[in-house]
C-alpha cells in the first residue's frame, strides 16, 4: 500500500495488480532510476534481492519526474504513466522529489518554531 492512500485514486490497489501482471512480476525500470543505462532491471518480485538482503517487493511508480510521461495532478491511473518497479529503482527514481519534500518540511517546521531563514537561502 502507498504511504498515504489519500494521495492515490480509488481502486489503486487493484490497479497495481494489473500493472504487476503487465510487467510479468518483474521490474520495468529501463534506466529511469539512473542505474541500468537503458537496459531493463532484472529484479523479479518475490525473488531474493541481488543488491540487498530479503526479497524483492515490486511497487507501482508514477513516472512523474521532470520530463516523465505523467504530470497529472492529482495522481492518475493511466497504465502508460506508471511502471512496476522494485523498491531500489522506485526509491532512486523518486529521490529528487523526496529530497525536495524533506527540505520543505524542515523549512515549515523551522518557521513554525519561530526560526528565521537567512537571506538568499530560501528556495
Amino acid at each position: 500500500m502507498p504511504a498515504d492512500p489519500r494521495n492515490y485514486p480509488p481502486g489503486w490497489a487493484a490497479f497495481t495488480l494489473l500493472i504487476r501482471a503487465r510487467a510479468g512480476d518483474r521490474c520495468e525500470c529501463e534506466g529511469e532510476c539512473g542505474l541500468h543505462h537503458e537496459r531493463r532491471c532484472d529484479e523479479r518480485g518475490g525473488q531474493p534481492a541481488k543488491w540487498a538482503r530479503g526479497r524483492v517487493v515490486l511497487t507501482t511508480a508514477h513516472r512523474n519526474a521532470p520530463g516523465g510521461p505523467c504530470q497529472c495532478e492529482p495522481l492518475c491511473m493511466e497504465p502508460e504513466h506508471v511502471a512496476s518497479m522494485c523498491q531500489r529503482c522506485h526509491l532512486r527514481y523518486d529521490a529528487p522529489r523526496h529530497t525536495a519534500s524533506a527540505a520543505r518540511s524542515r523549512r515549515r517546521k523551522a518557521t513554525q518554531a519561530g526560526q528565521t531563514t537567512l537571506p538568499g537561502t530560501e528556495p
